[in-house]
């Protein structure tokens, strides 16, 4: 896929990939649109997802029918907690025929990497990651191999409260672009995945579903690259640095948001705006996903937990704030 000619038929290509690649993924996760869309968006802003919800919500379907609708290589981890470092990354094997050690990759070497239940592993192993999602590249006795392009990581987790289950380390948490919660689907929608079920629906079986590849990983990168041409005003530039400023000096604050976090709301700003086959950034596509990118990169101060506040809780009242700045079409 190439986009060429008018930067507005880019954006209007972008748009219509965007929109098929949504409803294929909605044929098989139902009543979980925002959870589809914004994890679209990180994918194509070049970022890795961390999905919590509690058990049996389609967190893993949701990857899996991804893999089948993006056309890119996929692996998958379930973290457990005797899951080693090496078991992520692969390493060095001694080879008797040809009297030498030869490094074996882990399923770290794949452009979609499901991480399932991450935190059911502990650190160590969880910070396996640390390197193959910032650097796009695993170290192991003092060689680094590059990953394949495009990768990206999603990651699903439990709540921290369930049993067995480990906190991610602030570090890992902040090189995810995105965290997303799904919920139960409305009642609804329940009874329409019943009947589905009745019909022969397998989760299990997804090739019965005669999914349609929608773009290959060379698409993907297409789609990437054509972001930088998405403009962004100054006044755009300082909403978003404003917005994660306070949340560096809110009183229910204890730690804010990175610069990683200021990057990040640029970058899915722009991936929100092509979405909607727009050239140019608008407040609305920075307050739509600001909670997405802003909500694990925030720790509370415990009065502010004891009183039921939440990240989400502050990061609205921020918004709220914020000047929203005026921009040109």
């Amino acid at each position: 896929m190439s986009y060429s000619g008018d930067p507005t038929n880019h954006a209007t290509q972008f748009r219509d990939q965007f929109q098929l690649l949504r409803r294929e993924t909605e044929r098989v996760l139902l009543g979980q649109e925002e959870v589809v869309a914004h994890t679209l968006i990180a994918i194509l802003a070049g970022g890795h997802v961390l999905i919590e919800g509690v058990p049996g919500l389609g967190k893993t379907l949701l990857v899996r029918t991804l893999s089948h609708v993006l056309g890119c290589a996929f692996r998958r981890i379930q973290f457990t907690p005797d899951l080693m470092p090496s078991d992520v990354t692969g390493g060095n094997i001694f080879n008797q025929k040809e009297d030498r050690f030869v490094f074996h990759q882990g399923p770290v070497f794949t452009q979609l990497l499901l991480a399932d239940e991450i935190n059911r592993a502990p650190a160590k192993t969880q910070s396996s990651l640390l390197e193959a999602m910032q650097d796009l590249a695993v170290t192991t006795d003092g060689t680094t191999r590059p990953l394949p392009e495009p990768f990206f990581v999603i990651a699903t987790q439990n709540p921290i409260e369930s049993q067995g289950t480990y906190p991610l380390p602030e570090a890992q948490l902040d090189r995810f672009l995105m965290k997303l919660t799904v919920k139960h689907p409305h009642q609804r929608v329940e009874k329409i995945m019943l009947r589905n079920i009745a019909q022969g629906f397998q989760p299990a079986k997804l090739e019965t579903m005669q999914l349609n590849r929608i773009v290959s990983a060379e698409a993907i990168q297409a789609m990437r690259h054509l972001l930088y041409s998405i403009r962004v005003d100054d006044g755009i530039l300082d909403y978003i640095t404003e917005i994660v400023a306070k949340s560096r000096t809110h009183r229910s604050i204890y730690l804010g948001a990175s610069p990683r976090g200021s990057i990040g709301l640029l970058a899915v700003a722009r991936a929100h705006a092509a979405s909607e086959g727009r050239t140019y950034v608008i407040p609305d596509d920075v307050k739509a996903l600001a909670p997405a990118v802003l909500r694990h990169r925030i720790i509370l101060h415990p009065d502010a937990e004891i009183e039921g506040i939440s990240a989400d809780d502050i990061v609205d009242e921020i918004l709220r704030e914020v000047k929203v700045p005026q921009t040109a079409a």
